[in-house]
């Protein structure tokens, strides 16, 4: 079970602007669904093969990742720089812990996560 949505709120309003804040942790970029207006979570994104890994750890009803899906698109600021992500799919755990290099440290197995969010990196040659 994913955490409750009720620590995702409390989150959205009080460690997500610290963090934003302090600029260290990895943070999605994402449109609205119905806003269109320009959002920022800080998250832990994990580098694979071609793209990012995201553990949602308030589900895949979090609106991040359904902002994501429903754009089909995001930007990923991380190490000082700024990645622009394309093709997000959600994939089942097995397919997720087998793209995460070894020693990884995998989400607890109490929030028995069964999706994960994965991303492809816009190619920069067209």
């Amino acid at each position: 079970m994913p955490m409750p949505r009720w620590w995702a709120r409390m989150n959205k309003y009080t460690f997500n602007p610290r963090e934003l804040k302090k600029g260290v942790r990895p943070a999605i970029i994402h449109l609205g669904r119905v806003s269109g207006r320009e959002y920022q979570t800080p998250l832990d994104a994990f580098r694979v093969d071609g793209g990012y890994l995201f553990v949602p750890v308030y589900g895949v009803q979090s609106d991040w990742v359904r902002n994501v899906l429903a754009a089909g698109s995001a930007r990923l600021r991380v190490d000082g720089g700024e990645v622009t992500l394309t093709k997000p799919r959600l994939i089942d755990s097995a397919a997720a812990f087998a793209l995460l290099p070894e020693g990884t440290e995998r989400p607890p197995k109490w929030l028995k996560l069964e999706q994960y969010l994965l991303t492809d990196l816009e190619s920069s040659c067209s």
